[in-house]
């Protein structure tokens, strides 16, 4: 899977990229990942990609001409250029399965108060928004969403069952982890996952999530 990232922040990406499960996915070759800098199609001298808003109001809006020229150098034919911004959809675990099944993704990382509407008129096929707030610049929403899809991708995870027991695909929450020693301050691990009784275990991890969800998060459960 090809992805090429658009920001004003480049260097951003540089550790993210390069570590864990994504740093082992590109070194594998099963992601292409390319952070690209959109200042590199500016015009002037002065790399300038940024103005006032018409209209006036705080802040600086990105430029058409370096945002477009940029997206129309990296797509191909057929891929999926997605705008994050927090007036987007917002992004949940389905759309990140599906991103998975793309062939190309095109980023575009927003920064100061936005873009310019034209922008998001003629070269975005999609609006992204990680959540209801918002952040310096998109290059961390990109990176969020990268991470999310990366999942789905076959051989990107050491363990592909895990995929299936993660909290949003099941629709319920996770169930409680623990691990050696099996009592560590007072504090004992249940009974039922010392028994060996995968059936037992499987229904008392059930009851956990369905409680947890129900206090958490009841909306999934609707």
């Amino acid at each position: 899977m090809r992805i090429d990232v658009l920001t004003l922040f480049p260097r951003m990406l540089d550790g993210f990229l390069s570590e864990s499960m994504l740093g082992r996915a590109c070194e594998a070759k099963l992601l292409e990942i390319t952070v690209r800098n959109v200042r590199d199609w500016a015009t002037d001298k002065h790399r300038t990609t940024d103005d006032r808003p018409f209209g006036g109001g705080a802040g600086m809006v990105m430029k058409c001409e370096p945002v477009v020229a940029a997206i129309e150098a990296v797509q191909t034919p057929g891929c999926r250029r997605i705008y994050l911004t927090p007036d987007g959809v917002p992004f949940t675990s389905a759309k990140a399965e599906e991103l998975s099944k793309q062939q190309h993704l095109v980023l575009l990382s927003g920064h100061y108060e936005g873009i310019d509407q034209r922008i998001r008129d003629t070269v975005i096929d999609e609006e992204i928004s990680i959540g209801d707030y918002v952040l310096t610049n998109g290059t961390l929403a990109a990176a969020v969403l990268i991470d999310a899809l990366a999942r789905f991708i076959p051989g990107v995870l050491g363990e592909e069952k895990s995929l299936t027991h993660e909290s949003f695909t099941s629709k319920l929450l996770d169930f409680p982890q623990y691990t050696r020693p099996a009592e560590y301050r007072g504090m004992s691990v249940p009974e039922v996952l010392l028994s060996g009784n995968h059936t037992e275990i499987d229904k008392w991890r059930t009851a956990q999530q369905e409680e947890k969800t129900r206090q958490v998060r009841p909306d999934l459960l609707k």
